[in-house]
């Protein structure tokens, strides 16, 4: 009578369960399936209509007009740019630092922790880093997008974490067969590192792909931004006049300011929801893996 009684209470759990988390998924999925059906519809609909997951008349207006531009082009590819060499250079300092920093006998190594440590808590501030990256030519660059913000002080911990928590035996075993240290780390450390290396190219690439505030402090020539910039343009501007975006009909733009704006944020969030099926499998375990031992 207890077994039922206890498989009764569970198989009631369970379904509050599913009814909740469906509740909540459902909630979190609907406003970004009306922006993509609000991209396929006129202006008018969206006036009309306050809120529809289908649209009536369906129309590919907003996104032909987003590819007919070379502007809106090229902030695309300076969001992949940056967006991949950005990771690229944010794993190859934190992963090197690190690995460097898992060494429990590296001189000064404790120092070199509270400094970390210290950065996390405190920053110079927007004025100090601003005058920093004038004085080092990086304004209207790239770099100034990618070498401030290199290593994340947080990530580099878990990922140092990690590389301490890997078998001794591994390493002693790679040396006595001649490794040397950068071959350890690229031959045997790596390799058993993908869960927690995939969850922060992730992070990386979704920082520095949703980055904008950055660029709009450091890039002036409107040729450079990205292409969160030159959505807050289109948000901000209700019209696209910047870089040669004067060449294009402001009357069309006028009629069809809501679905463009819709289509430019589905544009912007399709490359990072095609790159996370292919790292989830890592994700939740490379979150968890570091993050207890120090």
């Amino acid at each position: 009578m207890n077994t039922k009684y206890r498989s009764l209470s569970g198989t009631i759990f369970d379904v509050s369960n599913y009814i909740l988390l469906s509740i909540i998924g459902i909630v979190a999925v609907l406003p970004f399936i009306y922006v993509v059906a609000g991209s396929f519809a006129s202006d008018t609909e969206l006036t009309q209509r306050a809120v529809f997951l289908i649209p009536k008349t369906f129309t590919l207006s907003a996104y032909q007009f987003i590819f007919s531009t070379d502007t809106i082009l090229k902030s695309i590819w300076v969001s992949l740019y940056v967006t991949i060499l950005g990771t690229m250079v944010n794993l190859f300092f934190t992963v090197t630092m690190a690995y460097a920093l898992s060494k429990r006998g590296l001189m000064g190594r404790n120092t070199v922790l509270n400094m970390i440590v210290f950065s996390m808590l405190f920053g110079g501030g927007l004025i100090p880093t601003y005058i920093v990256i004038r004085e080092l030519h990086m304004i209207d660059t790239y770099w100034a997008l990618m070498i401030p913000g290199a290593i994340s002080a947080f990530n580099l911990i878990i990922v140092k974490n990690f590389f301490q928590e890997l078998p001794q035996e591994l390493e002693e075993a790679a040396k006595i067969d001649g490794c040397t240290e950068l071959g350890l780390l690229w031959r045997i450390v790596l390799p058993l590192s993908m869960p927690v290396l995939a969850t922060f190219t992730l992070f990386y690439a979704v920082g520095h792909w949703n980055n904008f505030f950055s660029a709009l402090l450091y890039l002036n020539d409107p040729a450079k931004w990205p292409l969160q910039v030159m959505l807050r343009q289109i948000v901000l501007l209700s019209q696209m006049a910047a870089g040669d975006m004067t060449t294009v009909d402001p009357q069309f733009v006028k009629q069809q300011e809501q679905s463009i704006k819709m289509a430019v944020i589905v544009v912007g969030t399709i490359p990072i929801l095609l790159v996370y099926p292919f790292l989830q499998k890592h994700f939740a375990k490379g979150v968890l893996i570091g993050s207890v031992k120090g």
